[in-house]
C-alpha cells in the first residue's frame, strides 16, 4: 500500500497527467475512482480539511450542473455544496492527492510535488 492516495477519474486529462508525472518519478499511489465508487460527505470534508480549502475552491465551475443548480450563487452554503458533491461527484475538482494529514488539489498536477518534498 502506498502512502499517496489519489481521488481521480480515469478519463480526466489532469488525472492522466498526474499519473504520468508520478510514473516518471517511480512513485506509486493508491487510486480511488470516486465517480464509480461514490464519495460521502464525511470524506469530502476530510479531503477539504487536509487541503485547507473550502468547497467553493473544489467546485468544478465548468460542470453544466453548476449552472443548472445555481451553485455560483453566494447564498448556497458550504454544507449544501458538500452534500451536492456527494450526490453528484462530477462537481468535485480532481485529482485530489492525499499523503498523511495533508492533501492538495493537484491543479496544476505539479502541485503534488508539495506533498513529496516533505
Amino acid at each position: 500500500m502506498s502512502d499517496l492516495t489519489i481521488y481521480e477519474k480515469r478519463t480526466c486529462s489532469a488525472c492522466r497527467s498526474l499519473s504520468a508525472l508520478l510514473a516518471e518519478r517511480g512513485i506509486e499511489a493508491d487510486r480511488v475512482q470516486y465517480h464509480v465508487e461514490g464519495i460521502d460527505e464525511a470524506t469530502i470534508r476530510e479531503l477539504l480539511g487536509k487541503a485547507g480549502i473550502g468547497p467553493r475552491e473544489a467546485l468544478r465551475v465548468r460542470e453544466p450542473l453548476v449552472g443548472e443548480l445555481s451553485l455560483l450563487d453566494e447564498s448556497v452554503g458550504d454544507d449544501r455544496l458538500i452534500a451536492l458533491m456527494a450526490e453528484h461527484p462530477e462537481l468535485l475538482q480532481r485529482p485530489i492527492v492525499v499523503r498523511g494529514e495533508r492533501a492538495v488539489l493537484a491543479r496544476p498536477v505539479e502541485r503534488v510535488l508539495e506533498l513529496l518534498d516533505d
